[in-house]
């Protein structure tokens, strides 16, 4: 006997009341369970929203911040830090208040226009991503001899296998144990051995770059930090795992925990770099070879480790950046979105899945295919896509009509202002440097 549906659910809240989240946490709470307990039960979104941040390009970016500026620049990583945790709480809490995803709310507030708009925005943006998500997993593959051609596909193939077989918890399951080889990162911070008053005070004191290489790495850090991708995650993530505003007090753990983690792995790889790389005067342009460079400074150990978090970090991404772009996909045909559908039938959600990750791995995987104009521009459409999004988080989080007594306050709105001037002011410096 199939269970009723609740009348309030969304079309792409079917699979919640299978799930039953709400009713587990209810029920938890109303039995006195212990805090711990309930918070297990919302862990997730933030998590994972977070530390797929730390994906191939975001290594890069943290070991060339590391290698060309040492200790100077570490400062960004927590500025960047503490405005994940601001604008993750703020998509969290839309999509708790309202049960829908960013594209999902776009549209019913806005129109469908601006719902199309924001899909091929994402689409473009999200897509070299992707890419630059299974060129890691190559380059972590290259590293023990394996080629693109066999690393990227399999890879490819494994992680669509879990997302099409996998329940919502299945699939939580394996990222999240995906997600626990970046403390493999902080290991590698302790083995480089550096000076740690300068950490201390490089990650503390701000002080300007000295050229213009510098404010490219200071945008950078910001902007793979701030990903739009990882914003509309949060929040259609939130709604599949059936985040609701009863469990939101715990949520925000969920976003904080997830969020430092973020920082403190980048801030890891960072300091790596600077007491090793930086010190010998050897200048890297990706995250191999960073992982190359350590063997002889900072022994096999450091490569090692460095490898395999590369590998985790890009297995975690290739996950869930297209679902976070498959999630826009749906929300924007107005078709149920969820990692709980019957992949048996036809799902506009797991059809856009499977069609970026196979075009992806297709491209990743062409001999002698110039991948950096790809990721490059996809990674400056990011940069034009996220001053946006966060002024629409930023206006959904303050609109009554759809947050009702949620929305934001006053002092919570002036200060998302605030930190999506410091965003548009580094894009703007990045922009004058490139002139």
């Amino acid at each position: 006997m199939k269970r009723a549906v609740p009348r309030d659910v969304t079309p792409h809240g079917v699979a919640h009341a299978r799930r039953g989240f709400s009713a587990r946490f209810a029920s938890l709470r109303a039995t006195g369970a212990s805090a711990l307990a309930a918070f297990l039960v919302v862990l997730g979104p933030g998590l994972l929203a977070g530390l797929s941040d730390d994906d191939p390009a975001g290594i890069t970016t943290y070991s060339v911040l590391g290698t060309d500026h040492g200790y100077r620049l570490l400062w960004i990583i927590p500025v960047s830090t503490v405005l994940l945790v601001q604008f993750h709480l703020v998509a969290v809490r839309i999509g708790a208040a309202t049960g829908k995803g960013f594209v999902g709310i776009i549209r019913e507030r806005w129109g469908t226009s601006w719902g199309y708009l924001t899909v091929v925005l994402l689409l473009f943006a999200n897509f070299g991503t992707i890419c630059a998500e299974y060129a890691g997993i190559a380059a972590a593959g290259s590293l023990i001899g394996v080629p693109a051609w066999i690393s990227a596909p399999v890879a490819g193939v494994l992680i669509t296998l879990v997302v099409l077989m996998g329940s919502f918890h299945r699939v939580e399951h394996v990222l999240l144990l995906i997600s626990s080889t970046l403390a493999l990162y902080i290991v590698d911070g302790v083995l480089a051995r550096p000076v740690w008053s300068e950490v201390v005070s490089g990650a503390l004191i701000p002080r300007m770059p000295v050229n213009d290489a510098g404010w490219v790495a200071l945008t950078a850090s910001l902007g793979t930090t701030l990903a739009p991708w990882g914003l509309a995650f949060i929040q259609s993530y939130a709604v599949d795992k059936r985040i609701t505003t009863t469990s939101l007090r715990l949520a925000r753990w969920d976003v904080i925990i997830g969020s430092v983690l973020t920082g403190v792995i980048g801030l890891a790889i960072a300091v790596a770099c600077a007491a090793t790389l930086h010190q010998a005067g050897v200048r890297i342009e990706t995250a191999a070879d960073a992982a190359a460079a350590l063997r002889p400074l900072a022994g096999s150990f450091a490569t090692l480790f460095f490898g395999a978090g590369l590998l985790g970090a890009s297995l975690l991404a290739a996950a869930i950046v297209p679902i976070a772009t498959a999630y826009s996909i749906a929300e924007g045909a107005g078709e149920p979105a969820s990692l709980d559908l019957d992949a048996r039938h036809f799902q506009w959600f797991y059809a856009a899945f499977v069609g970026l990750t196979v075009t992806a791995v297709s491209i990743v995987s062409l001999p002698g295919l110039p991948l950096i104009p790809l990721i490059y521009s996809s990674q400056v459409l990011n940069a034009v896509v996220l001053p946006l999004h966060l002024i629409a988080l930023l206006r959904l989080g303050a609109d009554e009509t759809i947050m009702g007594a949620a929305r934001a306050t006053p002092w919570a709105t002036r200060l998302g202002w605030v930190s999506v001037a410091l965003v548009v002011t580094c894009i703007a410096a990045l922009a004058w440097s490139w002139v």
